[in-house]
């Protein structure tokens, strides 16, 4: 929009809300929602002789359960994943985003699990080491967690 006389006013200007500090809540993402990627992409949903699959434990941060899992490490993917079927087969809760994440497989082409519209809130155990995550929760065909560069 280019403005050629100061003094006029564009219509659709008068009808937009004023921006209150409630109306730049509502509009700004929750703290913890931050941490995630704006979209995420996904290289390798199936496992080949060339994957590396570690054994991993996550454990719940609200009803600390601990589960046992292997882990695809996915160094194409941007963000770390799990599985939907695992999270509901085993009533992990989960949060809702306020916005929806685009997922993209790596040749950008949408994902046909759809997009992220929850995750969950976990401690990641591998070995001596531990690490709280975030893991979007998406359809993963057969694998049940997966390990991006996030």
């Amino acid at each position: 929009m280019t403005i050629e006389d100061p003094n006029t006013i564009d219509s659709e200007l008068i009808d937009a809300p004023p921006l209150t500090p409630l109306v730049l809540a509502l509009l700004r993402k929750p703290k913890w929602e931050k941490r995630l990627p704006k979209l995420f992409s996904i290289s390798a949903l199936d496992a080949h002789r060339t994957s590396l699959l570690l054994p991993v434990e996550i454990g719940t941060t609200d009803t600390s359960e601990l589960y046992s899992v292997k882990a695809l490490l996915d160094c194409g993917a941007t963000g770390s994943l799990i599985n939907r079927d695992f999270v509901h087969s085993r009533g992990i809760n989960t949060q809702t985003l306020s916005r929806n994440i685009l997922v993209f497989n790596v040749n950008s082409s949408p994902n046909e699990a759809g997009q992220i519209s929850k995750v969950v809130n976990v401690v990641l155990y591998y070995k001596t080491h531990s690490e709280r995550m975030l893991l979007a929760v998406s359809g993963l065909r057969k694998q049940s967690l997966i390990l991006g560069y996030d």
